[in-house]
């Protein structure tokens, strides 16, 4: 099963993040991803496949960003691979996106609004953050976007 974290704030996102992903290491996944960002450095998305730690020894020191997510995935779309793991940014590197779930028609969707863009994975998560960076670059707002 999956599990999300999120968190904004004046803590160490990094640390939030890293131990609320040790508190559902046990419900079942195969990969997981943290993005931090700190406002001063920009963002850095993380990711492996495996246990929790193997996570944490790729992330630096140095990251203590206050705004981040975080994620475990259970494959349903595309197999544990690093590329595959959440969260998936778009092709702009505006946005961040983790999911649960299944989008049943990602295949469609990707055929159909984003036959020029590169995907980075198998899943449909990507093509959900793909598709929002999309409507925000033809004029949604964010808000419109994500209901679209």
């Amino acid at each position: 099963m999956c599990g999300i974290i999120g968190v904004v704030g004046d803590v160490n996102a990094t640390k939030v993040l890293l131990k609320g992903l040790e508190r559902l290491e046990y419900r079942g996944y195969d990969s997981a991803g943290i993005f931090v960002h700190d406002r001063n450095n920009g963002g850095q998305l993380i990711k492996e496949v495996g246990r929790i730690k193997r996570l944490e020894a790729k992330v630096p020191a140095e990251l203590t960003g206050t705004l981040g997510i975080g994620h475990t995935r259970w494959a349903t779309n595309g197999k544990p691979t690093v590329a595959n793991a959440h969260p998936h940014v778009s092709a702009d590197g505006r946005f961040y996106l983790v999911h649960n779930g299944v989008l049943q028609n990602a295949a469609e969707l990707r055929a159909q609004y984003l036959p020029d863009v590169q995907m980075a994975s198998d899943t449909d998560t990507e093509v959900a953050v793909q598709l929002i960076a999309q409507f925000v670059m033809a004029g949604a707002s964010v808000v419109e976007a994500f209901s679209t």
